[in-house]
């Protein structure tokens, strides 16, 4: 019987460990686009970017020295995926737009570079899975289609 309850026990703190670790993992997930119109934001005309790069940095909150760092490339619905291995409570973290893969939507929308990511538990959150603001290049020459498409973001007053 003794033997039973070593086992379990043992069974018991495995298994607690191992959800440890994986509660301190992230998964962070996010898209690029390029802004056909060069508007500074998605429209019905973004195209979203197979093989773009996006690098995710952490840096510390109290020099301001990078702590960590991973790239991801993204897929060809234009999402990416990085999987964070620790808690970066102490750091502020950012993805930040590396390259385009299209010469004529290469440079990053400035304000659309980067975005704030919140990787730690101790903010509330239930979700391991964490969410990116769209990231944007802009297109060099806007699409001949968008003052159409444009004029349907317009407020109108009534």
């Amino acid at each position: 019987m003794a033997k039973i309850l070593l086992l379990l026990l043992a069974a018991f703190v495995a298994s607690a460990s191992a959800g440890h670790f994986a509660s301190d993992s992230f998964l962070l997930q996010g898209c690029v686009y390029c802004d056909t119109c060069r508007c500074g934001y998605e429209t019905s005309a973004s195209k979203y970017l197979a093989n773009a790069v996006v690098r995710l940095e952490c840096r510390s909150r109290a020099n301001s020295e990078l702590t960590y760092t991973k790239e991801a490339v993204t897929d060809s619905a234009g999402k990416y995926k990085i999987l964070v291995e620790s808690d970066r409570a102490d750091d502020f973290c950012d993805t930040v737009l590396v390259s385009s893969p299209d010469p004529e939507c290469s440079s990053p929308d400035s304000g659309r570079d980067r975005a704030r990511v919140i990787l730690t538990n101790n903010n509330g959150m239930n979700s391991l899975t964490r969410y990116a603001n769209a990231l944007g290049f802009v297109k060099r020459t806007p699409l001949a289609s968008c003052p159409q498409i444009l004029q349907q973001y317009q407020e109108t007053e009534e």
